[in-house]
């Protein structure tokens, strides 16, 4: 960072006012230069940062000497992306205050939604999802300084409860060689876990530099001792096994404690078939060293060229070490296709067993009929394992700029009755602001909302009465709707020329529904998370109103607004 002190008689041409911050904060912020002229911002009464890049954003740190309401730069010759301001003593329980976003990354306002989205940027899949030190951390794929997929870095954010979060600083940036190859990889998906007798975590991600030989992706890992702030990472596993035929993807490093102790590694990848998932393992219980490849645990072979993706393993029924004890085994399939329904990039669970060298397979299945539940992580939290997944799918992303994606609201994973089921978690009933009906939804009548977020619950008095639950929106065609071949979301755009997939948990007879709607999205758990089903919006205005076709007589229901 370069700072100076601000000469007299030099006013900046552009003053803009933020957010006060105290005298004694650290500001963080990402500044980038137009041209020769070196970036010059004055932060009010508190001097000056100056950056000479060009090729990418600086992030600079100053501590405040003074309070600060406003900062002045020219913007013909410096860009300056978000500005935050925190006290460093009490950010993981007040997190961060946003000061000021510049156009590129600025998110539209969804006022009332509940979904996390990060406060500026872009975002893809979670990572590192955990609890360290009594807290729920959640990281992120992000791109902080425009609305697109670009340089990886990993945002960051706390919480009590999986719902209501808090933003932190962000957490880790790129290095320098991802510029050098014009922003085309970054740090990649991973995960945390505690180190046994320390505090904080240790991280892993993937460093992905395109072309890169030879290897496009190596695995890297990294300390935080504080919750807050990154050590410098370290490669610790550089290649693949040989004589495997695997492709260069090797990626996603998820670490997890193994029944016979040891820490594992499953990495996704690909062979000349499709998909595959590989184990390793290390002797070190602090998975900073001697990390060697167990074996390849699961070879997908359904769906063609396909490339296994953010892979998550997990205690489903018991403590890992029981060997009796059923684990999941979670992966996404990058570039599969359904041919019935023509939805892309799937995701699976399998349940199995486990004894820490090989993965013994009971049966599969679909984790999301609606297939916006991508790059799904999951972690044991104190009342058993619960996952959270990025609320899109890589098909429906626009290339040049998009709206602010989110991640589903977390969902418990549970064996029930011989199938896993996945529900929201017990929390999300803390979103619940007002009762908004109780009988004109289940008498056929309309019921409007006020600010296009609400929670519908639906009980019938049998199994497999059929239903359309039709959601008002200005420009889409949507409903939720049982029948002959199941249940299904119907997500309809007049406006692309593209035939949309069928969103179908085929054969699917219900008795409940819960539907989550907010600003972009709709989420339904159907018998207590037996059926799971995500879309994301192609357009995130609001949805308006609901109406319910049913069997007069045969159904109850409660509609409540939400909010956090």
């Amino acid at each position: 960072m370069s700072q100076r002190v601000p000469e007299t008689g030099q006013p900046s041409p552009e003053t803009i006012p933020l957010a006060p911050a105290s005298a004694g904060e650290t500001v963080e912020l990402f500044l980038m230069a137009r041209g020769s002229e070196p970036a010059v911002v004055t932060l009010g009464d508190n001097g000056e940062i100056i950056s000479r890049r060009t090729d990418a954003f600086e992030r600079h740190r100053m501590v405040l000497t003074k309070p600060l309401d406003r900062l002045s730069f020219d913007p013909e010759t410096a860009i300056v992306s978000a500005v935050y301001a925190y006290d460093p003593t009490t950010v993981l329980d007040r997190g961060i205050r946003v000061l000021h976003a510049g156009p590129a990354p600025t998110p539209p306002a969804f006022a009332d939604g509940y979904h996390f989205r990060p406060p500026f940027g872009w975002m893809n899949d979670p990572n590192g999802l955990g609890r360290f030190d009594g807290r729920a951390h959640l990281f992120y794929q992000h791109y902080p300084h425009r609305l697109r997929w670009h340089a990886m870095h990993w945002g960051h954010a706390v919480s009590d409860d999986l719902i209501h979060w808090r933003h932190l600083p962000v957490f880790l940036e790129p290095g320098e060689a991802v510029f050098a190859a014009n922003g085309a990889g970054g740090a990649f998906s991973g995960s945390a876990v505690v180190i046994p007798g320390e505090s904080g975590f240790r991280a892993f991600f993937t460093d992905h530099i395109d072309a890169r030989k030879p290897e496009m992706e190596v695995q890297c890992s990294m300390r935080c001792h504080d919750g807050l702030t990154a050590d410098t990472p370290q490669v610790v596993l550089a290649g693949r096994p040989e004589g495997l035929g695997l492709g260069e993807d090797n990626r996603d490093p998820y670490v997890f404690l193994g029944p016979d102790g040891r820490l594992k590694m499953l990495l996704g990848g690909r062979d000349e078939n499709g998909g595959v998932i590989l184990l390793h393992e290390t002797d070190d219980p602090t998975g900073a060293t001697g990390w060697r490849f167990v074996d390849l645990i699961h070879r997908e072979r359904e769906y063609g060229r396909t490339v296994g993706e953010c892979p998550a393993m997990l205690p489903l029924d018991g403590p890992a070490a029981d060997p009796g004890t059923r684990w999941l085994l979670i992966f996404g399939l990058l570039m599969s296709r359904d041919p019935s329904t023509r939805r892309r990039n799937l995701t699976f669970g399998i349940v199995g067993r486990f004894d820490g060298k090989s993965f013994m397979p009971e049966f599969r299945q679909e984790l999301d009929f609606g297939t916006d539940a991508y790059g799904f992580q999951a972690f044991v939290d104190r009342d058993g394992p619960v996952g959270i997944a990025w609320l899109a799918n890589w098909t429906d992303i626009v290339k040049t700029a998009d709206w602010p994606t989110a991640m589903t609201l977390p969902r418990r994973l549970l064996l029930k009755d011989g199938v896993l089921a996945t529900p929201p978690i017990e929390a999300a009933i803390s979103l619940r602001q007002a009762l908004l009906d109780d009988r004109r939804l289940t008498a056929g009548e309309t019921v409007a909302f006020d600010n296009g977020t609400a929670e519908i619950i639906i009980e019938f008095e049998e199994t497999g009465v059929p239903f359309e639950l039709t959601l008002s929106h200005p420009t889409l065609k949507l409903a939720i709707v049982a029948g002959p071949d199941g249940l299904a979301i119907v997500h309809e755009d007049e406006e692309s020329s593209t035939p949309s997939p069928h969103y179908l948990a085929a054969g699917a007879k219900v008795r409940s529904i819960r539907v989550f709607l907010d600003r972009g999205s709709i989420e339904v758990f159907a018998d207590d998370g037996r059926y799971a089903g995500t879309k994301r919006l192609a357009d995130p205005a609001p949805i308006t109103a609901i109406r319910l076709d049913a069997p007069q007589g045969r159904a109850t229901a409660l509609v409540w607004r939400l909010g956090l």
